[in-house]
């Protein structure tokens, strides 16, 4: 057959779009037959064809506009389900999240952007600090389709290290950038239409190879931020004033009322107006704080064996109460998100890139919530889930923690899925499957909840969306 060849080598392809990497790997082992090496041996005008087509898909990914075409398509289709678990039933309120009734998924290409937060503007537009460092950039994306309204270039920066930091309060984007300053940046034009515009810009007063890695408001419209240097700062009335911890920080603060808690290398602090030092107490390698009710505050420690969860009392910082979680020696913690009346905590260990997570592997695994009552400090349920990096989202209603998370696969498929737990439980209830391959990966991302029952992660080659149909 004068086809045969070409046949071969799409069916090939076909069945490794169907079952994943397994596919190649028998396609690997069949050219240690000779006869196969001689019968397949390609002409260069086979060659030349294959490298055309390549290359022409190549380019189509440079040249169609960020936002414009879905993320390209894994392996492994008929080997992982598309959906586990069965819709929340019963529930007659605004959801905060999607409910599992028949979900959509939605995702957009652009490009390996490392987004790792999304925001929403007052006009419910999603908004993401996005880019290498070399190239970051700020990005304002319809929530319906995902496609970009506008985008605005940011200096670039030298430290490969630095993740760069923002965050949204009404129509304004604050967002720290690699050059040491503050802009604030306008999401809407003077017609509501949308528009990334610089209103104001301040200087943050710290040496050039320092690197904010925290940015949020508080109620006063002031602007707190902290470096992996170490220094603390607040801005306010176009002035920023610095304090200097001289501890090194990996992780971003959290602003209650008219303080900010930051978490070092070795200590936990409150930080209140001036800035100033309102309490310190020594703490090994925590995750960013969250904040709970009854001027509560939970940070984890794992100087143990074990992860602690530790809740301490926001006014001077003495312990009120601990609970380990997860296995021993493997458990890590990047956010603690509240949930109302205790944390959720997601376990990162393991998680060191996406080669962590390729050829089917994953991570240690596990999602928990831990309760506070009466001065106590309850695990209330660990789920045996896989959620390799970034920070789960809580919908109070309809009592649903958000994770996005990965299948073990034995024949290497990389498939991910937005999972949705219940909140008094831990039982998966649903899981609905948002693609597959590398650029599926979330790669520190988290889950971000919208308005009509809507989740969105920013995943390694772009977004992705879920959505209830009907």
């Amino acid at each position: 057959m004068r086809f045969a060849r070409t046949i071969a080598l799409v069916g090939v392809g076909l069945l490794w779009f169907a079952f994943g990497p397994v596919v190649l790997l028998l396609g690997a082992a069949a050219l240690y037959f000779r006869r196969v090496r001689a019968w397949l041996r390609p002409t260069r005008r086979v060659v030349g064809a294959w490298v055309v087509a390549v290359l022409a898909l190549a380019g189509l990914a440079v040249v169609v506009p960020d936002g414009w075409v879905p993320i390209a398509p894994g392996a492994g289709v008929l080997a992982s389900p598309g959906y586990v678990g069965r819709p929340v039933s019963g529930f007659e309120g605004v959801p905060g999240g999607p409910l599992g009734e028949s979900p959509e998924v939605r995702t957009r290409s652009y490009g390996v952007d490392a987004c790792r937060r999304i925001e929403l503007d007052s006009h419910d537009r999603l908004v993401s600090l996005c880019g290498s460092d070399g190239a970051p950039v700020l990005r304002l994306v319809d929530r319906g389709n995902l496609h970009q309204l506008a985008v605005k270039e940011l200096p670039t920066s030298k430290d490969a290290a630095c993740p760069g930091a923002f965050y949204v309060v009404g129509d304004r984007a604050v967002v720290a950038t690699h050059d040491q300053r503050l802009l604030v940046v306008a999401t809407a034009d003077a017609d509501d239409d949308p528009d990334l515009t610089t209103r104001d810009t301040v200087a943050l007063d710290i040496p050039d190879d320092d690197c904010v890695i925290g940015l949020d408001g508080d109620a006063q419209g002031r602007s707190w931020f902290v470096t992996d240097g170490g220094r603390v700062g607040v801005v306010d009335d176009g002035a920023a004033r610095v304090l200097d911890l001289a501890e090194q920080v990996d992780r971003p603060l959290t602003v209650v009322g008219d303080a900010a808690y930051v978490v070092t290398a070795e200590a936990a602090y409150r930080i209140g107006p001036g800035p100033r030092v309102v309490w310190r107490v020594d703490q090994e390698h925590s995750a960013t704080p969250a904040a709970l009710p009854g001027d509560l505050v939970a940070t984890t420690d794992d100087a143990a064996s074990r992860l602690d969860v530790v809740v301490r009392s926001g006014t001077d910082g003495a312990e009120v109460c601990r609970v380990a979680v997860f296995e021993e020696n493997e458990g890590a913690a990047d956010r603690l998100v509240a949930d109302g009346a205790g944390v959720i905590v997601q376990n990162v260990h393991g998680y060191a890139g996406v080669r962590s997570t390729t050829l089917g592997r994953t991570t240690a695994g596990g999602v928990a919530r831990v309760v506070v009552r009466d001065g106590e400090c309850t695990a209330a349920w660990t789920a045996d889930v896989d959620a390799p990096s970034g920070a789960p989202a809580v919908a109070a209603e309809p009592g649903l923690v958000y994770a996005y998370t990965k299948r073990r696969s034995w024949v290497g498929v990389n498939a991910w899925y937005l999972t949705a737990l219940d909140l008094e439980t831990g039982r998966s209830v649903f899981s609905v499957r948002t693609g597959l391959g590398l650029l599926r990966d979330n790669h520190h991302g988290e889950v971000a909840l919208g308005p009509e029952a809507t989740a969105y992660v920013p995943v390694l080659g772009g977004f992705v969306g879920v959505q209830d149909r009907g």
